[in-house]
């Protein structure tokens, strides 16, 4: 079956199977690169996620692809879409800021210390579109959601591109066949 890859395979020699495996290891650290890269521009640890579920229908459906960004001195709004991240739980939650509310001495929503803006501390309130209740009880008893549980806001998405990273997920068979074969393709490969 595999008989005329595997007699190329032996004739290529040492030199150039560990060229195969360095230019490998460069794309995946080129990969790692951008999507830190990514992560430091946007402020955000993790700056593309997939919508798992279907609570946020009709605005986003399972497999959407949402693009993130969480600047350190905007405030987010009621309506605003988030992604946030209870600490234990693994898998971050795509909804919608129901309630804010300002938490600071005076109410206010910034003050100035040491020449600096600093913003109140901002408290929020989230409820997926299709969910009949708000989220209080995703928050593992917190009452409320605060900065350090936003992953980000979304700024835009692509409609069912993230497919691919469910079925990976659903069927690890999956992925491990497509992450062997292009191992396999990249030490084959004869350029």
């Amino acid at each position: 079956m595999f008989t005329e890859e595997l007699k190329a395979f032996k004739r290529l020699g040492v030199r150039h199977i560990l060229l195969q495996v360095l230019n490998f290891a460069s794309v995946i650290a080129s990969g790692l690169m951008i999507w830190k890269g990514l992560g430091i521009i946007t402020n955000s640890e993790s700056p593309i996620v997939v919508v798992l579920s279907g609570s946020m229908e009709p605005a986003f459906y399972r497999g959407d692809l949402l693009f993130l960004t969480n600047p350190a001195d905007e405030r987010y709004q009621t309506g605003d879409i988030t992604v946030y991240k209870i600490p234990g739980a693994d898998i971050p939650i795509v909804h919608r800021v129901l309630e804010t509310h300002d938490v600071s001495p005076k109410n206010a929503k910034s003050r100035e210390e040491n020449g600096e803006k600093v913003l109140a501390h901002q408290r929020l309130l989230t409820k997926g579109d299709n969910n009949y209740v708000d989220d209080i009880e995703l928050y593992q008893g917190l009452e409320w959601l605060e900065r350090k549980h936003i992953v980000g806001k979304v700024r835009g998405f692509l409609p069912y591109v993230g497919y691919v990273t469910i079925a990976m997920n659903d069927f690890p068979q999956l992925k491990y066949a497509l992450l062997g074969g292009l191992g396999l393709l990249a030490l084959i490969q004869r350029e």
